[in-house]
């Protein structure tokens, strides 16, 4: 039994989708959520710039006596995690490689497309990843660097048509490549969800890698015998780097549930 909470950061609001995930698997477990919206987006940083973030972004978490880190974020994934895994002593899981086994698995014709933020495409991680476990896959990548800001910005702009004239504009490509498959490699994207579901219709597979990155998640917590003691109420702690008062409803919409208690924090501290 460990019943230390679990930390998990990304760059502002998408790693919500997995900490939701993570909430519905194992609804035992404390958590500790950090969105550093102050900064968003870091797919548009430079490496270095990314990993100065993401050191900081989880000093401020082992400030909580967290048991894990989740990357809940595609771009820290792709360009810190070589950097920071090293000078971690609990597990740290990235979102990445489970994003990519998903891919796979969902693919008939082995044509797989792979959208993300510039430093994220940039990077190739998803290319190597789903090189590394299945070599006979075609990878089509796309960076969509506009995706983050309109998410951002709230649910009124997560189906309007601006949203889809931009997801038409940056999709088409990938439809015409006849892919079978799209890879979701940022955790702000599924909330733009249903209209890239309207672009690219019904015969291509949309793959968040959030359900699998909660059952890694889960695995791993078992596996080391750190589950909390299931008698103790679990508790859920947010904060951001930026507006609590903007913070909050776009929360409490990704989450389907009233958060009223996220704190400010100042994470140039860390």
């Amino acid at each position: 039994m460990d019943n230390r909470p679990i930390g998990i950061f990304d760059s502002g609001l998408g790693g919500l989708t997995v900490l939701k995930e993570i909430m519905e698997l194992m609804p035992s477990e404390s958590l500790v959520y950090f969105g550093d919206n102050g900064r968003a987006p870091y797919g548009t940083k430079s490496k270095e710039t990314v990993i100065k973030y993401t050191l900081q972004d989880i000093r401020f978490l082992l400030n909580h006596d967290i048991k894990m880190i989740v990357i809940a974020c595609n771009t820290a994934s792709a360009l810190s995690l070589e950097k920071v895994k090293n000078d971690i002593t609990i597990p740290i899981i990235e979102v990445i490689e489970p994003g990519a086994i998903t891919g796979i698995k969902n693919t008939k014709n082995k044509k797989i497309g792979v959208i993300g933020t510039t430093a994220t495409i940039n990077s190739g991680a998803y290319e190597k990843a789903i090189n590394r476990l299945d070599n006979s896959m075609q990878v089509y990548s796309k960076a969509c660097p506009l995706f983050v800001p309109l998410v951002e910005e709230g649910p009124a702009w997560w189906e309007n048509e601006v949203a889809y004239k931009i997801a038409l504009e940056y999709l088409l490509p990938l439809k015409q490549e006849e892919i079978d498959t799209l890879v979701l490699g940022c955790t702000h994207y599924p909330l733009l969800q249903k209209v890239m579901a309207s672009v690219m219709g019904d015969e291509v597979k949309l793959v968040s890698s959030a359900h699998e990155v909660a059952r890694v998640v889960k695995n791993i917590v078992e596996k080391n015998g750190i589950q909390r003691d299931e008698k103790i109420k679990s508790v859920y702690r947010y904060y951001t780097s930026d507006s609590v008062e903007k913070f909050e409803p776009l929360c409490s919409a990704i989450l389907n549930i009233e958060i009223n208690s996220a704190e400010k924090i100042d994470i140039e501290k860390y």
